[in-house]
């Protein structure tokens, strides 16, 4: 697998992990704000059954993450069997939830007058003081919505897309590793190239007293046709190999590259790097 392919495949799971987290979030927000319409209802339902259909329901009140008050304008009485039966009705559709607790508070001391839990589990639910009306007065509803364990199924998608950005990145670290040392290998090389000596650690050329210094890029091409002499060597294989290992930009600077090499070699006789039409380049040494 080439540096491309991991560079694409880490790019994609970064991405698919952001997209997955972007969307829980986007999706919780929506289910947030839909909680408070269901409660705004519940307040909306509970005036229309004590006979009001005009006083205000004031802005929902939030007062932790999972605590709500439901404020109103005037005073008025309800039936608990009412408001029981609305609460049922509208907080069943809230989808982060599965159990509620719901408190009626008088507004002048905050004691609780009435209260009962729902829960879409029938059997976990607690009302009492069913039939008995409440007088007139002011009061304001209490709804603590219990948190619900989370369950790793909505996550799965993002573990799986953080196991695979882990997994490709030891490939990628394990791979740069083994590389590393087999170019380290490469590089400790001598070669005896006609009657030059390529010296690969100091990137130069000895021929007799004559000592010719070699670039970088040099140093990696000659490397490559020094380990393959008198042999035709792609050009599509150089310029994968130059790219990947040096970043150069490939093309016509790989002629370059050639030529400045040819007349660095062209000292010895016994050493010349030729052209193979359609094909690439060869290496050739004579003895």
């Amino acid at each position: 697998m080439n540096r491309k392919c991991i560079f694409g495949l880490i790019l994609f799971s970064l991405l698919f992990v952001f997209c997955t987290s972007f969307n829980a979030t986007g999706s919780d927000a929506f289910d947030l704000a839909k909680r408070e319409v269901l409660l705004r209802r519940i307040g909306h339902e509970v005036l229309l059954q004590s006979g009001d259909s005009t006083s205000r329901i004031l802005p929902i009140e939030k007062i932790s993450d999972h605590e709500y008050q439901i404020k109103f304008e005037n005073t008025f009485t309800f039936k608990p069997e009412a408001l029981v039966t609305i609460s049922k009705r509208f907080l069943i559709k809230d989808v982060l939830s599965d159990e509620y607790l719901v408190n009626v508070l008088n507004c002048n001391n905050s004691s609780i007058v009435y209260g009962f839990t729902i829960s879409k589990n029938k059997k976990d639910a607690q009302i009492t003081c069913i039939g008995r009306k409440q007088p007139k007065a002011c009061y304001t509803i209490s709804v603590k919505f219990k948190t619900p364990p989370k369950s790793i199924g909505n996550y799965l998608y993002l573990w799986a897309g953080l196991c695979l950005l882990v997994c490709m990145g030891f490939i990628f670290s394990k791979r740069n590793k083994a590389k590393k040392a087999i170019v380290k290998e490469e590089y400790d090389k001598r070669f005896n190239i006609g009657l030059t000596v390529f010296d690969v650690q100091k990137r130069e050329l000895q021929f007799h007293d004559a000592t010719v210094d070699l670039t970088k890029t040099e140093t990696r091409l000659l490397l490559i046709f020094a380990s393959s002499p008198n042999a035709i060597i792609e050009r599509s294989r150089l310029q994968k190999e130059i790219w990947e290992d040096e970043g150069v930009i490939v093309g016509r600077s790989l002629d370059m590259f050639i030529s400045k090499l040819r007349k660095k070699l062209e000292q010895d006789s016994n050493i010349s790097l030729v052209v193979v039409r359609g094909k690439g380049y060869k290496l050739e040494v004579t003895t």
